[in-house]
C-alpha cells in the first residue's frame, strides 16, 4: 500500500492563505492556530503565510507591520510572495505600466492604508509615486521584495499561484510560482509534491485534493480566512 503524502518527521506545518489585507481575519485566524498547536503533543511548529498578503483588504499596512519584524527573527514563520506584492514592489519602483494594474486590482487599498489620501489617486504617475514611497519607505518594498517563492516540508511543497505541471520543482518558472492557474487547477496528476497553494478563490472553503491543497478562501470579500494543518500524514482546517 503506498504511503500518504506526509510532511518532515517532527515538523507540525500550518498554511494560511490570502491575507489580502484583511488584519482583523489574520488576528484571530492566528490566535486560533496557536491554541490549537497548544492542544496537541509539543512539535517543531511552523507557519507559512501563502502570500499575497496585501491589496484589496483595508488594513494591508498593519498585515506588513505585524509580519515584517518578527520573519526575520525565526525561521519559523515564512511568509512567501505572491504576484500582489510583486506586482506593488515592481510599481513603487518605477514601472508606469504595472503602477496602474496593481492599483486597479487592489493597491488603491494598499496605498490608503499606508497614508495615501485617496485624492492623490488622481495625482500623475510619478507624483503619485513620490507621495507613495514617502509613506511606505525603501525597508518595506526591500523586504517584500526578497521573501521567498516557496517552502517545503517533507511531501508538501508551499508556493503562492501552483507550478507548471510535467516541470520539476526545481527548474518551475519564478513567473509561474506566483501567477500560474489554469494549466495548474485543471491538471489532476500527482505532482512531485502536493502543492499548498492560494492565489485562485474556493469560496466554499480550503480544496484538499490529492495532488493540491487549495487555501485562498476571498478573505476580503467573503470574511473567511482558511489555513490547513499538516503533521505527519495528518490534515486538517481552520477558518474563522
Amino acid at each position: 500500500m503506498s504511503r500518504l503524502p506526509a510532511t518532515v518527521p517532527g515538523e507540525r506545518v500550518y498554511a494560511i492563505g490570502d491575507v489580502h489585507g484583511c488584519f482583523d481575519l489574520l488576528e484571530p485566524l492566528v490566535a486560533r492556530i496557536r491554541a490549537d498547536d497548544a492542544a496537541r503533543m509539543p512539535c517543531r511548529t511552523t507557519i507559512v503565510l501563502i502570500g499575497d498578503i496585501v491589496d484589496r483588504g483595508p488594513r494591508s499596512a498593519d498585515v506588513v507591520r505585524l509580519l515584517m519584524p518578527l520573519a526575520p527573527r525565526t525561521d519559523r514563520l515564512v511568509v512567501l510572495k505572491g504576484n500582489h506584492e510583486d506586482m506593488m514592489v515592481h510599481a513603487l519602483r518605477g514601472d508606469l505600466v504595472v503602477l496602474q494594474t496593481w492599483i486597479r486590482l487592489g493597491g488603491d487599498a494598499t496605498l490608503r492604508s499606508w497614508g495615501v489620501p485617496t485624492d492623490a489617486l488622481d495625482l500623475p504617475p510619478r507624483d503619485l509615486l513620490k507621495t507613495a514611497r514617502s509613506k511606505i519607505g525603501g525597508k518595506t518594498l526591500a523586504w517584500l521584495d526578497a521573501l521567498p517563492l516557496s517552502y517545503r516540508s517533507g511531501d508538501f511543497f508551499f508556493v503562492h499561484a501552483g507550478i507548471r505541471p510535467g516541470v520539476s520543482l526545481a527548474k518551475q518558472d519564478p513567473d509561474d510560482l506566483i501567477w500560474i492557474r489554469d494549466e495548474f487547477l485543471a491538471n489532476d496528476e500527482t505532482h512531485p509534491a502536493v502543492i499548498v497553494h492560494g492565489h485562485t478563490i474556493a469560496a466554499d472553503g480550503p480544496e484538499l485534493r490529492h495532488n493540491r491543497i487549495g487555501l485562498d478562501t476571498g478573505a476580503y470579500r467573503t470574511g473567511k480566512l482558511s489555513a490547513v494543518g499538516l503533521e505527519g500524514e495528518d490534515r486538517w482546517t481552520l477558518t474563522t
